[in-house]
């Protein structure tokens, strides 16, 4: 059994690729645990077959009017969309969907992790990180600060680290500040603040 034939070729290009492209799409649009790429061909396969059942109108209607003899370069154009624009489409219009309040009523929301949620959001926050020790870390989460995502473990840099005066508040930056990196074995709890500049 040769694997190079060209029929075989082609069949995994059409039952594979959408797929793969789809899960990987998603992957990076939403925080997950990695999954080895080997054991994605059942899957990869399904979402092939459901961006085909999904397309089957317009597929039947390029197949049956003769567009490839009289438009070659508009077929080639709507397959190759049909293998690689339509699989991203797809996956971009599930994340909307799956965002939406409805849907989260009866259905998990897609991030698993609180830490992803927030963080995801880039937004700008003044942090109070408690470690396990008790001691306390104050900082600024701004656009030049970063936090991890899944799967990796949940570290966050605050950009600059502030003082606490001795009411809990946000003093002042300390001296020569260039961040800190927190890893998650030492903290305790993270509390957001609104972020404003006074």
């Amino acid at each position: 059994m040769n694997i190079w034939e060209v029929d075989k070729i082609i069949l995994f290009i059409a039952f594979v690729i959408p797929g793969f492209i789809s899960i990987k799409v998603y992957e990076l649009l939403t925080p997950s645990q990695a999954i080895d790429s080997s054991k994605q061909l059942i899957d990869a396969i399904t979402y092939s077959s459901i961006n085909y059942a999904i397309l089957f109108i317009p597929i039947l209607a390029i197949e049956s009017n003769a567009i490839y003899q009289n438009y070659p370069k508009l077929y080639t154009a709507f397959y190759a969309f049909v293998l690689f624009v339509f699989p991203i489409l797809w996956v971009i219009l599930w994340k909307a969907v799956r965002h939406l309040e409805v849907f989260q009523r009866n259905a998990p929301h897609p991030t698993k992790k609180p830490w992803d949620f927030v963080f995801s959001q880039r937004k700008w926050y003044w942090v109070l990180v408690t470690l396990k020790n008790g001691d306390k870390v104050a900082g600024k989460y701004a656009d030049k600060s970063f936090s991890s995502s899944a799967p990796a473990m949940e570290q966050i840099y605050l950009e600059e680290t502030w003082v606490l005066n001795e009411d809990g508040g946000f003093e002042r930056p300390r001296n020569n500040s260039a961040g800190v990196i927190i890893v998650t074995d030492e903290i305790s709890t993270v509390e957001l603040f609104q972020y404003n500049s006074n």
